[in-house]
C-alpha cells in the first residue's frame, strides 16, 4: 500500500528560533501531503541567548548549536545546506548559486538579521567581526581565543555599537580575559549614538554603566565610523583606533538579497501582517528579526522568534489547506535577562531593574529548557506487525533494525553468493566491478547501480547516487561515456514530479559529464519511495584493472575514508552530530575521474568500496588473486564521528551479514566494527606494486587528493590479518 502522495510544497528558509521550534511540532504533528524542505547553508546554527556566557567561558561551543539536521529528520524535511540568493515570487520559488530553483506553494523566512557594518563589515580588509550571524562571530572568538592563551600578551578589545548587545559583549570579554585568563584587556565601546545606552531607562541605563565602569571599560559616544583597514578604524574627525580584535555590535541589519525579492519591507525588513504573511493574499510568510510587523512594530528580540512558532505553524498549515489563519499578538513588555560577564545578570520589566546571581540562574534554566526542547526528540519508533501474519513476519519487523539507504540497503552477500553458484550472477557478483567486452581491440565495460534514498534533498542525493554508480567504471581503469537513468519516483503529484525531477536530473548531469561522459536517456516509474540509479559504460584502451592480478609485495592503498554506513544510521536514528554528515556527504560526491587515472597507471587491482565493506572487498581481491591480506588498521581513514557512533551501538541494517560472510576468513585478535560497514560511493581501493608507491602519493598530492597507504599483501592464501 502506497503512503500518502504529495501534493504541495512547503519551504523554510533559515534555522531561526521560530523554524527550529516549528521543526519540533511539526515531526509531533506532520500535515499529510505536504513535502517540507528547509534551507540554511549553516546546519548548525548558534542559540543568541547563550552567546554572552559562551564568550565568557561559561558554556562550550557546542552547547549552542541547534543541529538543522537532527530537527529535519524528526519533521521528516528535507534539508538543503545551501545559501539562497533570491526568491521570485511571481514564480514561487527559491534561487540559488550552483544549483535549480526551488519551488513552494508556501514559503517562511526566519533568516535573522546581521550586524556588518554598511560597507564595512563584510570587506577582507576590515577585520570587523559582526556578532551576527552568531555561527561566524563565535568561530573567529574561538581562533582569537587560542592565539591569545598561547601569546599572553596585552589585548585591545573595540567595540562597534554601544547598545545592550555592545555591553552584555564587553563584560563577557572582559570576564573571560582579564578574570578567566588573567590576561590585561583594554576593552572599549564606541558608539555613533551622542548619549549611552539611548532608549534604555534610566536605572536600567545607571546599572549598566556601572558595570562598565567596574570592569574599566571604555565607552565613548558621537564616534562614527568611515573606514576600516589592518586592524584600524577610522573615525569622522579623521582619528583612529588599532585594535587586536573588533566587533561590530551595531544593531539588526538586514540581509540585502532578501530585499531584492520584491516582497513589501522597510529598510529591508519584510513587513508582515497579524498573520506573519508578507502582505495580504499571499503564501509567503516571515518570523523572527527579519520580518517587521507593521500592525505591532516592536524592537528585534528572540522572545518574538520563539512566541510566533506556534501561530507560524498555524498559518502555514492553513495557506496548504487545513484551518483558518491564527493572529500572533505579540506582549506589550517582556522579561529582559541581561548577562554581566560572571555569572550574574540584570533583569528588566515594567522599567524596574534588578541585578544578581540568581538572575543569573534564573537565565540559564530558560536558555537550557529551551535548548532541551530542541534536542529531545523521540526514537524512532518501528511499526507493529498486524494482528493475523503469515509465519517469520513478526520476527522480521521486530528483530530488523530499520531499513538503511544507500548502499546499507543492498542484498546480503549471502543471497547473492547463491545466484552466483547456480551461474546466474554477472560478473560483478564474481570478483570484478563491471562487465567487460573487447571491441576492435579496446575494451568495452558496463555496470548498474542505484540506490535507496538516504537523504531527503534530491539534488545532493542524486549527485552521489551519479558518483557511487560512476565508480565501477573507475574501478575497471576505464573511461565513463554513456549513461542511462533509472528512477523511482514515490507518490505525488504531477506538479511535484516534475519538480523533483528537475532537482534529480540537474545534479546527475553535471557529475556524469564532469566525468566525460553523458546522460543518454533513461526511465521513471513509481514507487513508495525514491530510488535513484544508473547504468554505465565505459571504453579503456589496455585490459582493464582486475581483481586478480595482484602480486605478492604489493601495497594496499585507499582514496576515502570509511563509515558512510554507521554515519547514514546514526542521521537516520537521530544520534548523529551535523558536522559529521555533512562532511561525509561531501566525500561521497567528490568525483573519483582522476583518482583512477592515476591508480589505473601502476595497479594491479582496484575495486571500489561500496555495499560489504572494507572487509569484503579485501577478502574479493584476496580470493580473485589467490594471496592473504594484511591491514594496518591505525592506518585506515574513518570519517569523523564514525569510531563514536560504533561505539555508542550504531550499526547499518547490512552490518551483521557482512560480518557473518567474512568472519571466517579474519585472523586477529581484535576485530573493527567500521570493517563491516556498507559504504555508499566509497572510495577506491587498490594494490600497487611498491616501488610505484611514492610516485603515485606524490601524483595524488599534486591533484589535491589524500591517498592512504592501508596495509600489503602476503601468501597466506583467503586471510585477512588485522593488525
Amino acid at each position: 500500500m502506497f503512503p500518502v502522495p504529495q501534493t504541495r510544497d512547503l519551504v523554510l528558509i533559515g534555522g531561526g528560533h521560530s523554524h527550529a521550534l516549528l521543526l519540533k511540532k511539526w515531526g509531533m504533528s506532520p500535515l499529510a501531503g505536504a513535502r517540507l524542505t528547509v534551507i540554511d547553508p549553516n546546519p548548525k546554527p548558534s542559540y543568541s541567548g547563550m552567546l554572552p556566557g559562551y564568550i565568557a567561558g561559561h558554556y562550550q561551543r557546542s552547547e549552542l548549536d541547534i543541529d538543522l539536521v537532527r530537527l529535519a529528520r524528526h519533521a521528516g524535511a528535507s534539508f538543503v545546506k545551501a545559501a539562497a540568493t533570491g526568491i521570485d515570487p511571481g514564480r514561487q520559488c527559491v534561487e540559488f548559486q550552483g544549483r535549480p530553483a526551488i519551488f513552494y506553494d508556501a514559503l517562511s523566512i526566519n533568516i535573522g538579521a546581521h550586524s556588518a557594518l554598511p560597507g564595512l563589515g563584510d570587506h577582507p580588509d576590515s577585520h570587523i567581526i559582526p556578532i551576527k550571524p552568531l555561527a561566524r562571530f563565535a568561530s573567529a572568538w574561538d581562533a582569537y581565543l587560542q592565539t591569545v592563551e598561547l601569546s599572553k600578551t596585552q589585548q585591545k578589545i573595540l567595540i562597534i555599537g554601544g547598545g545592550v548587545g555592545g555591553v552584555e559583549v564587553a563584560l563577557a570579554i572582559h570576564h573571560r580575559l582579564a578574570v578567566s585568563l588573567r590576561i590585561d584587556a583594554q576593552i572599549q565601546i564606541v558608539d555613533a549614538k551622542d548619549q549611552p545606552l539611548e532608549g534604555l531607562a534610566p536605572n536600567e541605563r545607571k546599572r549598566l554603566l556601572y558595570q562598565l565602569k567596574s570592569a574599566g571599560i571604555a565607552y565613548t559616544c558621537g564616534r562614527v565610523v568611515t573606514g576600516a583597514q589592518n586592524q584600524t578604524i577610522e573615525f569622522e574627525d579623521s582619528t583612529s583606533l588599532h585594535a587586536d580584535f573588533i566587533i561590530g555590535a551595531t544593531g539588526a541589519r538586514a540581509y540585502d538579497w532578501v530585499n531584492k525579492s520584491g516582497l513589501p519591507a522597510i529598510d529591508g525588513f519584510l513587513n508582515v501582517d497579524r498573520y506573519l504573511r508578507c502582505g495580504a493574499d499571499t503564501n509567503v510568510f516571515a518570523a523572527g528579526d527579519c520580518a517587521h510587523m507593521t500592525d505591532s512594530p516592536r524592537e528585534k528580540a528572540g522572545v518574538f522568534a520563539v512566541h510566533q512558532a506556534p501561530v507560524l505553524y498555524n498559518n502555514l498549515r492553513a495557506a496548504l489547506g487545513f484551518g483558518a489563519l491564527q493572529s500572533f499578538r505579540p506582549q506589550q513588555d517582556y522579561l529582559k535577562l541581561i548577562s554581566l560577564g560572571r555569572k550574574s545578570a540584570t533583569a528588566v520589566k515594567f522599567g524596574l531593574s534588578l541585578s544578581g546571581d540568581r538572575l543569573w540562574s534564573l537565565k540559564d534554566r530558560i536558555d537550557q529548557r529551551f535548548m532541551t526542547r530542541l534536542s529531545e526528540l523521540p526514537d524512532m519508533s518501528v511499526g507493529s506487525p498486524p494482528e493475523i501474519v503469515a509465519d517469520g513476519v513478526r520476527e522480521l519487523m521486530l528483530k530488523t533494525p530499520p531499513l538503511c539507504g544507500g548502499c546499507g540497503a543492498k542484498v546480503d552477500i549471502d543471497t547473492l553468493r547463491t545466484i552466483t553458484d547456480t551461474k546466474l550472477a554477472p560478473p560483478a557478483l564474481t570478483g570484478d566491478d563491471s562487465s567487460i567486452e573487447e571491441i576492435d581491440g579496446r575494451f568495452h565495460v558496463m555496470t548498474t547501480d542505484h540506490l535507496r534514498e538516504f537523504w531527503a534533498d534530491p539534488w545532493t542525493f542524486s549527485a552521489i547516487a551519479a558518483t557511487h554508480a560512476l565508480g565501477d567504471i573507475w574501478a575497471m581503469g576505464a573511461r565513463p561515456s554513456k549513461a542511462l537513468a533509472s528512477i523511482i519516483l514515490p507518490p505525488m503529484s504531477s506538479t511535484l514530479q516534475q519538480r523533483m525531477l528537475e532537482q534529480i536530473m540537474s545534479a546527475a548531469r553535471k557529475v556524469i559529464e564532469a566525468s566525460g561522459a553523458e546522460i543518454s536517456g533513461g526511465h521513471t516509474s513509481q514507487g513508495p519511495e525514491l530510488s535513484v540509479g544508473f547504468a554505465v559504460t565505459g571504453w579503456s584502451d589496455k585490459p582493464p584493472v582486475k581483481l586478480s592480478g595482484v602480486r605478492d609485495d604489493d601495497v594496499l592503498v585507499l582514496t576515502k575514508p570509511i563509515g558512510t554506513g554507521v554515519i547514514l544510521a546514526g542521521e537516520m536514528a537521530k544520534k548523529a552530530n551535523a558536522d559529521w554528515v555533512f562532511a561525509a556527504l561531501d566525500e561521497m560526491a567528490r568525483p573519483m575521474s582522476r583518482d583512477a587515472e592515476i591508480l589505473a597507471r601502476t595497479a594491479t587491482a582496484m575495486t571500489d568500496v561500496t555495499g560489504f565493506g572494507l572487509a569484503g572487498h579485501l577478502l574479493n581481491i584476496a580470493m580473485a588473486s589467490r594471496v592473504g591480506v594484511e591491514l594496518n588498521w591505525e592506518d585506515v581513514p574513518l570519517y569523523e564521528g564514525a569510531a563514536d557512533l560504533s561505539a555508542a551501538g550504531v550499526r547499518s541494517s547490512l552490518w551483521q551479514s557482512n560480518r557473518q560472510a567474512v568472519m571466517e576468513y579474519i585472523s586477529t585478535e581484535t576485530c573493527h566494527d567500521l570493517l563491516f560497514d556498507p559504504q555508499t560511493a566509497g572510495g577506491l581501493l587498490a594494490t600497487l606494486p611498491s616501488e610505484a608507491v611514492h610516485e603515485t602519493i606524490e601524483a595524488f598530492e599534486r591533484n589535491g587528493a589524500p591517498l592512504y597507504v592501508i596495509g600489503h599483501i602476503n601468501d597466506e592464501i583467503g586471510k585477512l590479518i588485522i593488525g
